[in-house]
């Protein structure tokens, strides 16, 4: 017989409590507990089944093969395509083009059956949609239910390649006493679709929403449940939407694609390096070229600053794409090392086309444009940069520099400044752009402001 029993979850982080809290001892979150009424099965005493110990040598591969997508950006970013029995979950802000994304993968799957699964639309609104994305396919089969009991046994008879789930906050479970969206359905529901996943050996997407701090929303135990995190990082207002996997158990992590958003969907942008850089002929201080990775991918990218006198008596520091500590390190550095008298100037510093980088090789690009645009001096156009500023103002090298150094020779560079300590295992005959090494802040001013 079924029992009953009630606790607290927070409805931010997931956080359990015996009575009512007013402020999460977890996540310091005001107002966010909530009462939740969960039916729990008496266990049964028979044991279903008895797993045996297995030498890991004689374990095969067979059950986890791939199967690539139409779209050969989401199969890099997977990490080869579509791991049978894989739960991926795919998270980002509304609007931003996760329905899209994984109807534009069910669409474009002929050789399986897939199952797509919508708490929020309605079939119909689908149907357009998949006009409008470039005709249907006879392989997709849509269902609208909310129901996760009712939809792991539709998709028990009817065996699809791929199961799409749109969204995990619509899904609720028969067995909890709560409504969609809150903590407990959101696990409990995960749960149960990875054990089907996991039985079936069918590969499992999920659409995730997320809460007003940019996180995905629900338990952080979800990011822990699925074997794959999918995350779009620009914002709907942005024309190029960016995919990064935060996590991947069967391929790297942090791996990166780019898509343009249009009216028929999205369309992979093969070489981002030629579409985020605007390359202006006229000369324009503040402005120079980096290169940063993206997963095992090098990408360029354009670093735009402004220095002006500070209007109030607190100078402003504001970055977007690039983070503000990190910033105000950097100037640290070039007042201290530098002599630049920063402390009492506004600076503005901007990661053009909407990309958001956390590489420390772009620190050495951020340094340039500050001291361009401080001194009202351009860079020359055909310059790239990639190299980690020091506390002590030395440059240090960076990781995979033979691929940032190709990437730039590809677009058309004609140098590139790095640590010269990265360089001494490269060979200059082995390149045909010019690779200036230098060492310290001072060395860097010389070789760029000549």
């Amino acid at each position: 017989m079924a029992r009953q029993k009630s606790y607290y979850l927070c409805q931010n982080c997931g956080a359990k409590a015996s009575k009512w809290i007013g402020k999460c001892p977890e996540c310091n979150q005001w107002n966010t507990f909530v009462e939740e009424i969960v039916t729990s099965i008496a266990k049964q005493s028979a044991i279903k089944g008895k797993s045996e110990p297995r030498k890991i040598s004689s374990i095969g591969e067979e059950g986890y093969s791939r199967y690539k997508t139409t779209i050969g950006e989401v199969n890099r970013v997977l990490g080869g395509g579509l791991v049978k029995g894989s739960v991926i979950l795919i998270g980002g802000e509304p609007g931003i083009g996760k329905s899209t994304l994984t109807l534009q993968l069910a669409l474009g799957i002929n050789d399986h059956t897939v199952l797509y699964v919508t708490g929020e639309e309605s079939e119909e609104q689908i149907k357009m949609r998949a006009e409008r994305l470039g005709g249907v396919n006879d392989s997709c089969f849509v269902m609208n239910d909310s129901s996760c009991e009712r939809i792991i046994e539709t998709a028990k008879e009817f065996k699809p390649g791929l199961l799409i789930i749109d969204s995990i906050q619509t899904i609720r479970s028969e067995t909890v006493e709560s409504s969609a969206g809150t903590v407990t359905q959101v696990r409990e529901s995960t749960y149960r679709i990875q054990e089907y996943a996991r039985e079936y050996q069918v590969p499992v997407l999920i659409v995730g929403h997320i809460n007003k701090e940019g996180n995905l929303a629900g338990p952080k135990v979800l990011e822990h449940i699925v074997d794959t995190v999918l995350v779009f990082e620009n914002d709907a207002t942005n024309t190029y939407r960016v995919i990064r996997s935060l996590k991947n158990r069967y391929g790297a992590a942090f791996e990166m694609a780019v898509f343009e958003m249009t009216g028929t969907g999205l369309i992979e942008i093969l070489n981002p390096s030629d579409v985020l850089l605007s390359r202006f002929t006229d000369d324009r201080s503040g402005i120079c070229i980096s290169s940063f990775m993206g997963g095992n991918r090098s990408f360029l990218v354009e670093v735009q600053a402004l220095v002006s006198s500070a209007v109030y008596g607190t100078p402003q520091r504001s970055a977007t794409g690039f983070d503000t500590r990190r910033l105000n390190m950097i100037l640290a550095v070039l007042e201290k090392k530098a002599g630049f008298r920063l402390a009492v100037k506004d600076v503005f510093l901007n990661i053009a086309g909407g990309m958001r980088v956390d590489d420390p090789a772009i620190d050495l690009a951020v340094s340039v444009a500050v001291l361009s645009s401080d001194l009202d001096l351009s860079v020359d156009i055909n310059y790239c940069f990639a190299g980690e500023i020091g506390l002590s103002g030395e440059i240090r090298p960076v990781n995979r520099l033979d691929s940032r150094i190709r990437e730039a020779e590809r677009v058309g560079f004609s140098k590139f400044f790095t640590s010269s300590y990265g360089l001494e295992k490269l060979k200059q005959k082995d390149y045909k752009i010019s690779m200036i090494g230098v060492k310290d802040i001072k060395d860097l001013m010389k070789q760029v402001f000549k």
